[in-house]
């Protein structure tokens, strides 16, 4: 990560935006060094600071790299999306990246997702996707679940479906959400965490 020095924190802040071309208040950083200097003369503050771009960038080089290393020819593209990080990828032959069942697209998801993570010391919200195969499948899923909800309304038995990625979890959660004597949990470890459908009678 990059590091600005100045004389004093305000001057470091403003030579990092200046040079990522982002306000100041943009900028996410930390004192990597203090020095108090004698009088005030000679002190310095250097900082440790990034922007969103510079997460957007890291995704995109990280990829390049990635697909690079592999031999394969993918198109890479990268937006900041709210809270999270939308990656799409284009290549020759989609389904290769896509895997069976999404499998492979997950396994990317998550490597990008660890990898920019530990990059900027916080937690980095990515969803990769190829051709809209995730907004596909969300729309497939949360219509399975709603069916699968419904049947819980009317026999008053909790309904377990098969494990699937937490983004999908995520999406039928807020599908769900408001469904009256529905609750949606998550439950289980890593691969096989699944979505539990749970008859509320006290939710309206």
């Amino acid at each position: 990560m990059d590091t600005y020095t100045g004389k004093n924190l305000e001057e470091a802040l403003k030579i990092a935006a200046d040079k990522k071309g982002c306000m100041v208040d943009e900028l996410t950083y930390t004192v990597v060094e203090e020095k108090a200097g004698i009088f005030g003369i000679g002190s310095k503050v250097t900082v440790s600071a990034y922007c969103d771009n510079d997460i957007r960038q890291f995704i995109i080089n990280y990829l390049d790299n990635y697909f690079k290393g592999i031999h394969m020819e993918v198109e890479v593209e990268c937006v900041k999306d709210d809270y999270q990080y939308k990656v799409q990828l284009n290549a020759e032959n989609n389904a290769i990246l896509i895997g069976k069942n999404g499998q492979t697209l997950q396994d990317i998801n998550t490597v990008v997702k660890a990898a920019a993570s530990s990059e900027f010391k916080k937690k980095v919200m990515v969803l990769t996707d190829i051709n809209g195969y995730k907004e596909n499948k969300y729309v497939k899923e949360c219509s399975a679940a709603l069916r699968i909800a419904k049947t819980v309304q009317k026999t008053k038995v909790d309904a377990v479906l098969d494990p699937m990625p937490n983004d999908e979890r995520k999406a039928i959660h807020t599908y769900l959400a408001n469904m009256p004597r529905i609750r949606t949990i998550s439950e289980g470890e890593g691969k096989d965490r699944r979505l539990k459908i749970v008859y509320d009678a006290n939710k309206r």
